[in-house]
């Protein structure tokens, strides 16, 4: 397993994370993503560990809390020492009725956190993330917020997921200004069948060095190539039941029809070439694998040792490749200018 620095820090976390949106299922999304018990989320959190990987993802609304409670009894039940793992939560949505129960206000922030570490089982959070953009709160009141808890010691580091990059960048610029904790991290949807991050997040990230984690890297299990032509048909699966994040399938099928010789040629799975290919942007921290039995957690586990060559690469990222949007393409026009002759 390889480890990556977390954004700009001196922490460093396995380039596969373990999520957990597949344990319990109570209440979230009527189980679509995971129904697994206990017994099931500690099974795969232990083949995890001994394949190395020291960063687990949850959130405080996966499952209403459930997520976080079984992720806590497991690491307890397993004995792992509390410094050999990395946990990463979130906070936003939607915890109970009220009008406060949901966001990224203080209020909301200070009440969710303390909830998260009983489920948890621990007396402090690796990364606290902020898991939606609230148009409501200002960014200031977020981030004092996150500011206090690393002050506190309830949290170590803090970072977002799925926020817009002009809004990114305006946290950045008030934390730098303030001396205020700075998001680390990045959490957001990233695979071969949608790549808008590359327009202005990423180039973002690289130049405030903050680290990628990536959420759905098959697209939803759609680029595991199950659903495509070819496949062993779609009657089951998460996409059958829950049909995200929206994607388009007559395009992710020409990728998927462009994986399967690759993956042909290397003995492995349609799935494994998808999650190498987003494991060699070197700007990617950690891809985060989702996992409902041990069979698919190794599997994806096995993409870490897979090395596509720089032919199978630059295929995959051509027909991969989002259509250029302005002002980019009048950004490339013109950068010949700058180069002297």
């Amino acid at each position: 397993m390889k480890y990556n620095r977390l954004g700009q820090t001196g922490l460093y976390v396995s380039e596969i994370c373990l999520g957990t949106m597949t344990f319990s299922g109570q209440g979230y999304f009527d189980g679509k993503i995971g129904s697994l018990n206990q017994q099931e989320a500690t099974a795969l959190i232990q083949r995890s560990l001994e394949a190395g990987v020291n960063f687990i993802d949850t959130a405080d609304v996966y499952s209403i809390g459930e997520s976080e409670k079984m992720t806590g009894q497991a690491l307890k039940d397993l004995g792992t020492k509390r410094s050999d793992v990395v946990l990463a939560t979130k906070v936003f949505g939607r915890m109970g009725p009220g009008p406060n129960d949901v966001g990224a206000s203080r209020g909301h922030i200070m009440d969710a956190v303390s909830r998260s570490l009983e489920r948890l089982q621990t007396d402090h959070i690796d990364l606290y993330q902020v898991h939606q953009t609230d148009l409501i709160t200002p960014v200031e009141e977020t981030l004092r917020a996150l500011d206090d808890l690393v002050s506190q010691r309830m949290v170590r580091y803090i970072g977002c997921s799925n926020w817009e990059a002009w809004r990114l960048m305006k946290a950045m610029g008030i934390s730098d200004k303030r001396g205020w904790a700075r998001f680390e991290t990045l959490q957001a949807y990233y695979s071969l069948g949608g790549r808008d991050l590359d327009r202005e997040l990423v180039p973002l990230m690289r130049d405030q060095n903050i680290g990628c984690m990536v959420w759905s890297p098959l697209a939803g299990g759609y680029l595991a190539g199950k659903y495509s032509p070819g496949g062993e048909g779609g009657a089951e699966g998460r996409r059958a039941a829950f049909d995200f994040p929206p994607i388009d399938k007559a395009r992710a099928d020409e990728i998927v029809a462009a994986m399967r010789p690759i993956a042909a040629a290397h003995g492995v799975s349609v799935a494994r070439v998808a999650l190498a290919w987003v494991l060699s942007k070197p700007w990617v921290t950690t891809l985060i694998v989702g996992a409902k039995t041990i069979a698919q957690l190794d599997d994806n586990l096995e993409a870490a040792t897979l090395k596509l060559t720089a032919d199978e690469l630059a295929a995959l990222d051509a027909i991969s490749a989002p259509p250029v949007q302005y002002p980019h393409w009048m950004v490339s026009r013109l950068d010949a200018l700058r180069h002297p002759k």
